[in-house]
């Protein structure tokens, strides 16, 4: 990736996260049709300086297990500026 093209998607997700302000991690690779761990990689720029917070929802399913949940749903992210 060019680096003008990380600062535009960069960019992006802080748009996208301003104007949604809590969003699960799933909704946000969908939005920008990117992996999960690149995603992650993404929001890690925003936790590093403060803009965005993560929370995990450490649920269990029906059967007593976090095998079968999907996993994406489960980290939402904050803008908190």
């Amino acid at each position: 990736m060019k680096p003008d093209n990380h600062a535009m998607i960069l960019s992006d997700i802080k748009k996208y996260l301003l104007t949604n302000k809590q969003i699960t991690l799933g909704e946000l690779c969908i939005h920008f049709d990117t992996e999960p761990d690149a995603m992650r990689g993404m929001l890690e720029h925003w936790i590093r300086k403060g803009k965005v917070m993560k929370h995990t929802f450490e649920e269990s399913c029906s059967n007593g297990c976090l095998k079968c949940c999907n996993h994406d749903a489960m980290e939402i992210y904050e803008w908190v500026e």
